[in-house]
Protein backbone atom coordinates (compact mmCIF):
# COMPACT_ATOMS: atom_id res chain seq x y z
CA UNK A 1 0.00 0.00 0.00
CA UNK A 2 1.06 3.67 -0.85
CA UNK A 3 -0.05 6.36 1.07
CA UNK A 4 -0.84 10.22 -0.01
CA UNK A 5 2.78 11.03 1.31
CA UNK A 6 4.59 8.49 -0.76
CA UNK A 7 5.68 5.96 1.53
CA UNK A 8 5.61 2.43 1.13
CA UNK A 9 4.61 0.03 3.66
CA UNK A 10 6.94 -3.06 4.10
CA UNK A 11 4.39 -5.53 2.15
CA UNK A 12 4.05 -2.96 -0.64
CA UNK A 13 8.23 -2.61 -0.54
CA UNK A 14 8.42 -6.20 -0.93
CA UNK A 15 6.56 -6.12 -4.09
CA UNK A 16 8.15 -3.45 -5.07
CA UNK A 17 11.71 -4.93 -4.61
CA UNK A 18 10.06 -8.44 -6.11
CA UNK A 19 11.08 -10.61 -3.20
CA UNK A 20 9.20 -12.67 -0.82
CA UNK A 21 7.89 -10.64 2.01
CA UNK A 22 9.27 -12.78 4.81
CA UNK A 23 12.61 -12.27 3.29
CA UNK A 24 12.35 -8.31 3.75
CA UNK A 25 11.46 -8.85 7.01
CA UNK A 26 14.47 -11.08 8.02
CA UNK A 27 16.99 -9.16 5.95
CA UNK A 28 15.57 -5.63 7.61
CA UNK A 29 15.96 -7.40 11.21
CA UNK A 30 19.52 -8.35 9.62
CA UNK A 31 20.31 -4.94 9.09
CA UNK A 32 19.31 -3.85 12.18
CA UNK A 33 16.67 -1.56 11.24
CA UNK A 34 14.12 -2.98 12.67
CA UNK A 35 13.67 -5.10 16.22
CA UNK A 36 10.91 -7.75 17.82
CA UNK A 37 8.63 -5.81 20.08
CA UNK A 38 6.69 -8.47 21.80
CA UNK A 39 4.30 -9.38 19.11
CA UNK A 40 4.83 -6.39 16.99
CA UNK A 41 8.12 -4.56 14.99
CA UNK A 42 9.55 -1.52 16.22
CA UNK A 43 12.11 0.68 14.33
CA UNK A 44 15.62 0.92 15.83
CA UNK A 45 17.69 4.60 14.76
CA UNK A 46 19.23 2.68 11.98
CA UNK A 47 15.97 2.31 10.36
CA UNK A 48 14.49 5.88 11.29
CA UNK A 49 18.15 6.89 9.74
CA UNK A 50 17.08 4.96 6.37
CA UNK A 51 13.91 7.16 6.60
CA UNK A 52 11.23 4.53 8.68
CA UNK A 53 8.51 6.05 9.95
CA UNK A 54 4.94 5.14 11.54
CA UNK A 55 1.36 5.45 10.32
CA UNK A 56 -1.52 4.95 12.40
CA UNK A 57 -4.24 2.77 11.21
CA UNK A 58 -7.90 3.02 13.01
CA UNK A 59 -8.12 -0.55 12.96
CA UNK A 60 -4.63 -1.98 13.48
CA UNK A 61 -2.86 1.25 15.58
CA UNK A 62 0.29 1.81 14.31
CA UNK A 63 3.17 0.32 11.46
CA UNK A 64 6.39 0.95 10.00
CA UNK A 65 6.11 2.74 6.60
CA UNK A 66 9.46 3.52 4.13
CA UNK A 67 10.17 6.30 2.17
CA UNK A 68 9.18 5.17 -1.60
CA UNK A 69 12.47 5.72 -3.02
CA UNK A 70 14.43 3.00 -0.88
CA UNK A 71 13.59 0.00 -3.32
CA UNK A 72 17.17 2.04 -4.42
CA UNK A 73 19.33 1.56 -1.59
CA UNK A 74 22.61 -0.98 -2.18
CA UNK A 75 21.25 -3.03 0.58
CA UNK A 76 17.88 -3.77 -0.53
CA UNK A 77 18.72 -3.74 -4.57
CA UNK A 78 21.02 -6.25 -3.87
CA UNK A 79 18.55 -8.86 -2.49
CA UNK A 80 18.91 -12.17 -4.70
CA UNK A 81 14.89 -13.83 -5.04
CA UNK A 82 15.94 -16.51 -6.86
CA UNK A 83 17.25 -18.39 -3.91
CA UNK A 84 16.19 -21.55 -2.94
CA UNK A 85 16.23 -22.58 1.08
CA UNK A 86 16.45 -25.36 2.92
CA UNK A 87 14.80 -26.15 6.53
CA UNK A 88 18.13 -24.67 8.06
CA UNK A 89 17.70 -21.56 5.78
CA UNK A 90 14.20 -21.06 7.22
CA UNK A 91 15.13 -20.49 10.50
CA UNK A 92 16.39 -17.31 9.63
CA UNK A 93 12.35 -16.49 9.02
CA UNK A 94 11.32 -18.64 12.25
CA UNK A 95 14.33 -18.22 15.04
CA UNK A 96 12.61 -20.13 17.81
CA UNK A 97 12.26 -23.16 15.55
CA UNK A 98 15.17 -25.54 15.01
CA UNK A 99 15.86 -26.73 11.52
CA UNK A 100 14.25 -30.32 12.50
CA UNK A 101 11.30 -29.14 14.08
CA UNK A 102 10.80 -27.37 10.26
CA UNK A 103 11.66 -30.20 8.58
CA UNK A 104 8.85 -32.76 10.81
CA UNK A 105 6.33 -29.03 10.25
CA UNK A 106 6.94 -29.16 6.27
CA UNK A 107 5.98 -33.39 6.84
CA UNK A 108 2.72 -32.82 8.59
CA UNK A 109 1.75 -30.85 5.72
CA UNK A 110 2.42 -33.47 3.78
CA UNK A 111 5.43 -31.59 1.59
CA UNK A 112 7.93 -34.19 2.36
CA UNK A 113 7.82 -37.34 4.51
CA UNK A 114 11.51 -39.08 6.44
CA UNK A 115 12.41 -42.05 5.37
CA UNK A 116 15.86 -43.93 5.80
CA UNK A 117 17.76 -41.70 3.49
CA UNK A 118 16.69 -38.54 4.94
CA UNK A 119 13.77 -36.20 3.76
CA UNK A 120 12.08 -36.90 0.24
CA UNK A 121 9.97 -35.04 -1.72
CA UNK A 122 6.27 -35.85 -2.14
CA UNK A 123 4.20 -34.77 -4.96
CA UNK A 124 2.67 -32.03 -3.08
CA UNK A 125 5.75 -30.55 -1.96
CA UNK A 126 6.69 -30.87 -5.80
CA UNK A 127 4.00 -28.73 -6.73
CA UNK A 128 5.38 -26.02 -4.55
CA UNK A 129 8.34 -25.62 -6.03
CA UNK A 130 10.31 -27.96 -3.44
CA UNK A 131 13.07 -29.88 -5.52
CA UNK A 132 14.91 -33.23 -4.21
CA UNK A 133 18.67 -32.76 -3.51
CA UNK A 134 21.83 -35.27 -1.60
CA UNK A 135 24.21 -33.97 0.32
CA UNK A 136 27.76 -34.59 -1.55
CA UNK A 137 29.41 -35.80 2.07
CA UNK A 138 26.93 -37.89 3.24
CA UNK A 139 24.73 -39.10 0.73
CA UNK A 140 21.82 -38.42 2.72
CA UNK A 141 18.47 -36.77 1.15
CA UNK A 142 17.02 -33.30 1.97
CA UNK A 143 14.77 -30.90 -0.04
CA UNK A 144 15.46 -27.21 -1.26
CA UNK A 145 12.61 -24.75 -1.68
CA UNK A 146 12.21 -21.77 -3.83
CA UNK A 147 12.23 -18.52 -1.17
CA UNK A 148 8.39 -17.78 -1.78
CA UNK A 149 7.53 -20.75 0.36
CA UNK A 150 8.24 -18.64 3.45
CA UNK A 151 4.96 -16.45 2.35
CA UNK A 152 2.90 -19.50 0.95
CA UNK A 153 0.03 -18.81 3.52
CA UNK A 154 -0.69 -22.45 4.65
CA UNK A 155 3.59 -22.66 5.30
CA UNK A 156 3.55 -19.29 7.21
CA UNK A 157 0.62 -20.05 9.46
CA UNK A 158 1.81 -23.55 10.72
CA UNK A 159 5.28 -22.10 10.99
CA UNK A 160 4.67 -19.01 12.49
CA UNK A 161 1.78 -20.57 15.00
CA UNK A 162 4.49 -23.01 16.16
CA UNK A 163 6.99 -20.17 16.36
CA UNK A 164 4.10 -17.72 18.34
CA UNK A 165 5.44 -15.35 15.59
CA UNK A 166 1.21 -14.14 15.40
CA UNK A 167 0.19 -11.97 13.13
CA UNK A 168 -3.06 -9.98 12.89
CA UNK A 169 -5.87 -10.99 10.54
CA UNK A 170 -6.28 -9.52 7.00
CA UNK A 171 -8.04 -6.50 6.76
CA UNK A 172 -11.37 -6.79 5.13
CA UNK A 173 -12.54 -5.48 2.02
CA UNK A 174 -12.55 -1.84 1.37
CA UNK A 175 -10.50 -1.51 4.68
CA UNK A 176 -8.43 1.95 4.49
CA UNK A 177 -4.87 -0.18 5.55
CA UNK A 178 -3.26 -3.12 4.52
CA UNK A 179 -2.51 -5.54 6.40
CA UNK A 180 1.46 -5.70 7.01
CA UNK A 181 4.25 -8.12 9.08
CA UNK A 182 5.22 -4.96 10.65
CA UNK A 183 2.12 -3.57 12.25
CA UNK A 184 1.53 -2.86 15.72
CA UNK A 185 -1.83 -4.28 16.23
CA UNK A 186 -3.51 -4.43 19.84
CA UNK A 187 -2.38 -8.36 21.04
CA UNK A 188 -4.40 -10.98 19.93
CA UNK A 189 -5.87 -13.35 22.85
CA UNK A 190 -3.12 -16.32 22.54
CA UNK A 191 -3.82 -19.10 20.84
CA UNK A 192 -3.36 -22.28 23.11
CA UNK A 193 -4.87 -25.10 20.91
CA UNK A 194 -2.37 -28.00 19.64
CA UNK A 195 -1.73 -29.02 16.24
CA UNK A 196 -3.24 -32.27 17.48
CA UNK A 197 -6.58 -30.59 18.92
CA UNK A 198 -5.33 -30.31 22.22
CA UNK A 199 -6.79 -27.68 24.08
CA UNK A 200 -3.65 -27.01 26.67
CA UNK A 201 -3.46 -24.05 29.14
CA UNK A 202 -0.32 -22.11 28.36
CA UNK A 203 1.71 -21.25 25.46
CA UNK A 204 4.79 -23.29 26.68
CA UNK A 205 2.68 -26.31 27.17
CA UNK A 206 1.45 -25.48 23.50
CA UNK A 207 5.16 -25.76 22.08
CA UNK A 208 5.59 -29.21 23.99
CA UNK A 209 2.67 -30.69 22.42
CA UNK A 210 3.04 -29.36 19.11
CA UNK A 211 6.84 -30.74 19.42
CA UNK A 212 5.78 -34.23 20.47
CA UNK A 213 3.19 -34.12 17.92
CA UNK A 214 5.83 -33.84 15.26
CA UNK A 215 7.89 -35.75 16.41
CA UNK A 216 5.41 -38.44 16.17
CA UNK A 217 4.89 -39.52 19.68
CA UNK A 218 1.97 -40.61 20.81
CA UNK A 219 0.89 -38.52 24.18
CA UNK A 220 -1.72 -37.99 26.41
CA UNK A 221 -2.71 -34.33 28.16
CA UNK A 222 -3.84 -34.40 31.71
CA UNK A 223 -2.86 -37.95 32.91
CA UNK A 224 -3.46 -38.85 36.01
CA UNK A 225 -0.20 -40.45 38.15
CA UNK A 226 -0.23 -44.27 39.28
CA UNK A 227 -1.66 -43.10 42.50
CA UNK A 228 -4.81 -42.88 44.70
CA UNK A 229 -5.00 -39.21 44.81
CA UNK A 230 -5.97 -37.50 40.96
CA UNK A 231 -2.77 -35.45 40.54
CA UNK A 232 -2.43 -35.36 36.67
CA UNK A 233 1.11 -34.70 34.95
CA UNK A 234 0.68 -32.27 31.87
CA UNK A 235 2.01 -34.77 29.52
CA UNK A 236 2.83 -38.78 29.29
CA UNK A 237 4.35 -40.71 26.83
CA UNK A 238 2.77 -43.94 26.92
CA UNK A 239 6.39 -45.29 24.86
CA UNK A 240 8.17 -45.34 27.52
CA UNK A 241 6.08 -44.70 30.41
CA UNK A 242 7.43 -40.98 30.45
CA UNK A 243 5.46 -37.73 32.31
CA UNK A 244 6.32 -34.75 31.27
CA UNK A 245 5.55 -31.42 33.41
CA UNK A 246 5.47 -27.66 32.11
CA UNK A 247 7.20 -24.97 34.92
CA UNK A 248 5.90 -21.43 33.80
CA UNK A 249 8.41 -18.59 35.03
CA UNK A 250 5.39 -17.45 37.98
CA UNK A 251 3.79 -20.43 39.51
CA UNK A 252 0.89 -18.81 41.51
CA UNK A 253 1.76 -20.10 45.53
CA UNK A 254 -1.94 -22.55 44.98
CA UNK A 255 -0.12 -24.40 42.25
CA UNK A 256 3.24 -24.72 43.73
CA UNK A 257 2.74 -26.52 46.69
CA UNK A 258 1.38 -28.98 44.24
CA UNK A 259 4.04 -29.15 41.56
CA UNK A 260 6.21 -29.74 44.60
CA UNK A 261 3.89 -32.82 45.59
CA UNK A 262 4.12 -34.18 42.24
CA UNK A 263 7.65 -34.11 42.47
CA UNK A 264 7.88 -35.98 45.76
CA UNK A 265 5.42 -38.48 44.11
CA UNK A 266 7.83 -39.31 40.82
CA UNK A 267 10.44 -39.43 43.59
CA UNK A 268 9.36 -41.82 45.73
CA UNK A 269 7.65 -44.52 43.06
CA UNK A 270 10.84 -43.80 41.10
CA UNK A 271 8.40 -42.58 37.67
CA UNK A 272 10.30 -41.47 34.69
CA UNK A 273 10.05 -37.74 34.46
CA UNK A 274 10.56 -34.73 32.94
CA UNK A 275 10.57 -30.97 33.58
CA UNK A 276 10.09 -28.28 30.81
CA UNK A 277 11.10 -24.92 32.51
CA UNK A 278 9.98 -21.66 30.51
CA UNK A 279 13.77 -20.70 29.98
CA UNK A 280 13.98 -23.95 27.73
CA UNK A 281 11.16 -22.76 25.25
CA UNK A 282 14.09 -21.21 23.01
CA UNK A 283 15.63 -24.58 23.15
CA UNK A 284 12.98 -26.81 23.30
CA UNK A 285 14.45 -29.48 20.73
CA UNK A 286 17.58 -29.81 22.45
CA UNK A 287 16.18 -30.49 26.08
CA UNK A 288 12.71 -32.90 25.12
CA UNK A 289 15.50 -34.61 22.51
CA UNK A 290 18.26 -35.32 25.02
CA UNK A 291 15.62 -35.94 27.70
CA UNK A 292 13.75 -38.54 26.51
CA UNK A 293 16.89 -40.07 24.71
CA UNK A 294 18.22 -40.84 28.24
CA UNK A 295 15.21 -42.90 28.29
CA UNK A 296 15.84 -44.89 25.60
CA UNK A 297 13.59 -42.79 23.03
CA UNK A 298 15.28 -41.46 19.80
CA UNK A 299 13.26 -38.30 17.98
Amino acid sequence: MQGDDGRLSTTALARKLDIPVQQLFATLKDYGWIRRAGESWALTPKGEFEGGTYRKSQRYGSYIVWPEHLDQHPLLSAIESNQRVNAAGMVRYYPRLHARQINRALAELGLQHHSILGWELTELGRSLGGQQEESRSSGAFYVTWPHEIVDHPVVHRELGRQSDQVEPPAPAPGDATEDDLFAQAQAAPVDCRGIDGHELATPLQTRVCNWLYLAQLAHAYRRALPVEDLVYADFYLPAGTIYIDCWERDVPAHELSGKLHKREIYRDMNLRHLEINAGDEERLDEVLGRGLLAFGIRC
